[in-house]
């Protein structure tokens, strides 16, 4: 292949694109045209080049997609080229089922950086965290490697395992070996006890939106009447479908904009917005996020914090607002470009700043601290009596011998029957929203009585 044919097929590939993208290509001056006939017989030399005198033989095809890969990825963390095997495993990723150590990762300062593991994978499970960097793959580094390399590292055979080493802010490096499996996403989750819901979605993929309409379905199921109010955690979801997104948001809001995405052309700007009918009835609702918490879970986040529909409860958000689009190449592959930021409903663009959440709660381990009884009013002596009949008496050895009833201890030391649902103390972010939530379910009642 010699370099006027590359120089021809490389000049009619631009034209052909240009054409099929926007129509200024033929409003070029003779000047821009000749600029690009000079950058493009350069890349030809080097190709030519490369082809012909590097140390071992490679295909042109490789070069070529080596040379589109790393156009696109020189433009931001979430462009690339994806070659056939890639896009087929895009494909059914969005779809719910996909092969690996299942997490969502991204490339940061040469390293590939975690931005949430998923619910119950091996990562998960291995005690991967958002925030993580990989360093090393089974003992190699990853600096050099683009993403969509690094990631197709660490997919493999199911059973097959892995050394991944991590670094993480406040310790040394340390290595997690991990067995590949095959992942399964449920991307919605839910529990509830006698008055709450709770509702966790750990991606947005084709499901999702039906997965949540069941999910409430079956917790107004369980609770009727009694039924306060929901929990949607959304912490370590790394994302997904701008429609699931968009669907979620509007299950919860009667009207208004959910979300807006602009891009280069004015003219291709589109704006997302809610139909009537909220799927939770007005009942008051929390909204969990963290840093781990990217893309489609700010536009939900953002767009129900906007209309004052939810509380959010937690820590600033991941600050991916950028929209990527997937453009099919025919059958070699297609290409993720970044061609759109999104923007939440009062105009807040997210992208490298993420949402702040209503109400900071950080991760915390609460520990129950063991307490003798204290007097009070009634232990003085010739306290005055209460004037009312007790409805229950007060047991002197038992409130001596209390305990947190938080912990499912009553103060004889019996263990209370277990109640089905996430009256849990363990995960502190979890247990503020519960206080939050049942309290302001008591104020409304209060003043609407």
């Amino acid at each position: 292949m010699n370099r006027q044919i590359i120089r021809s097929l490389l000049t009619a590939g631009i034209l052909a694109t240009a054409l099929a993208a926007t129509p200024p290509v033929w409003a070029a001056t003779q000047q821009d045209k000749s600029e690009i006939y000079r950058l493009l017989e350069l890349f030809g030399d080097v190709f030519e080049r490369v082809r012909s005198d590097y140390v071992e033989e490679i295909s042109d095809e490789k070069l070529v997609e080596a040379a589109i890969q790393g156009m696109l990825t020189s433009l931001d963390p979430h462009s690339s080229f994806l070659n056939k095997k890639h896009f087929k495993d895009m494909q059914v990723q969005t779809k719910g089922e996909f092969g690996g150590l299942g997490i969502e990762v991204t490339m940061e300062n040469g390293f590939v950086k975690v931005v949430s593991p998923i619910d119950d994978t091996p990562a998960f499970r291995a005690g991967i965290e958002a925030g993580d960097f990989i360093t090393h793959l089974d003992g190699k580094s990853v600096q050099g490697l683009t993403l969509s390399k690094a990631v197709e590292k660490m997919r493999g055979k199911v059973g097959a395992p892995i050394k991944l080493t991590i670094g993480r802010e406040g310790q040394e490096p340390f290595d997690v070996d991990i067995i590949r499996d095959k992942i399964k996403i449920r991307s919605v989750r839910s529990r509830n006890d006698e008055d709450i819901g709770y509702i966790r979605i750990t991606s947005f993929s084709e499901q999702t939106d039906i997965g949540l309409r069941a999910m409430v379905k079956k917790i107004k199921e369980n609770t009727g009447d009694k039924l306060r109010g929901y929990i949607l955690d959304l912490r370590n979801n790394p994302g997904g479908l701008l429609d699931q997104a968009v669907a979620v948001s509007d299950a919860f809001l009667e009207h208004g904009e959910i979300v807006s995405t602009r891009g280069r052309a004015a003219d291709n700007a589109q704006r997302f917005h809610a139909k009537a009918g909220d799927l939770a009835k007005g009942l008051p609702l929390i909204v969990l996020i963290n840093g781990g918490s990217a893309s489609a879970s700010e536009i939900v986040a953002g767009a129900l914090q906007d209309h004052g529909r939810a509380v959010l409860l937690g820590t600033r958000s991941f600050g991916k607002g950028s929209v990527q689009t997937i453009i099919p190449l025919g059958t070699s592959g297609a290409m993720k470009l970044t061609t759109q930021r999104y923007f939440t409903p009062s105009g807040r663009s997210i992208q490298a700043k993420g949402i702040d959440p209503d109400i900071i709660v950080e991760p915390a381990r609460v520990e129950t601290i063991k307490s003798r009884r204290k007097r009070s009013e009634a232990d003085l002596r010739g306290a005055l009596k209460n004037g009312q009949p007790d409805s229950k008496k007060p047991d002197p050895k038992k409130d001596g011998d209390a305990k947190d009833t938080e912990k499912g201890v009553t103060g004889d030391n019996t263990k209370e029957k277990a109640k089905p649902g996430i009256l849990t103390r363990e995960d502190y972010q979890l247990s503020r929203a519960l206080d939050l939530l049942r309290g302001i379910s008591l104020y409304r009642n209060r003043t609407m009585n």
